[in-house]
């Protein structure tokens, strides 16, 4: 067969490994080890899957897929840059559409979409290094109110714990796989 004839090429979503945090970690410690174990979790449920499958919106009354899924996480992982006071990348928001991240998988490049999730993680760590989880910043000039770090950590697993829930009824539905 020649080139011209080679059918192309479907990317799909890569094994992942990942593990429980260790139970005698400091504070802060735990919270990484637990953002990590929940990041890896989003991974494990993409795994295997062709950027097709990622795109698809099983539960027709929904806009959201998979994708959409690890592309909201990213821009959810952007908290940190709000708390260290550093511009947001907003990779997948803009202001024409603020739901980007889940209207606009049709179009988008899977494999980039993954890299720049993984990116976030590196991106998150060099946020909050050397910050304290009793650090606190002003998030909201008009309320005025302190959020500490700890908040922050808290919040966003508590985000990736309600979309990860997701991420298991879109992966039954797609190929019937269930799982932790």
């Amino acid at each position: 067969m020649n080139e011209a004839n080679t059918p192309p090429t479907t990317w799909t979503a890569p094994p992942v490994e990942r593990s429980q945090p260790d139970r005698l970690l400091g504070e802060k410690a735990t919270l990484d080890a637990f953002l990590d174990l929940q990041r890896r979790t989003l991974l494990v449920k993409c795994a295997g899957l062709t950027e097709d499958q990622l795109k698809s919106r099983p539960n027709p009354s929904s806009k959201m897929s998979l994708l959409g899924l690890l592309r909201h996480l990213t821009e959810v992982e952007e908290w940190f840059a709000e708390f260290a006071q550093v511009p947001m990348l907003d990779r997948y928001i803009t202001e024409d559409n603020d739901d980007g991240d889940w209207d606009d998988v049709d179009t988008a490049d899977a494999a980039a979409n993954f890299a720049e999730y993984e990116a976030q993680w590196d991106r998150t760590a060099s946020l909050v290094r050397g910050s304290a989880l009793d650090d606190t910043v002003v998030l909201n000039p008009a309320s005025g109110k302190q959020t500490s770090l700890r908040w922050v950590y808290l919040h966003v697993l508590l985000e990736y714990a309600r979309h990860l829930g997701h991420a298991d009824i879109l992966r039954e539905r797609i190929d019937g796989t269930t799982g932790e």
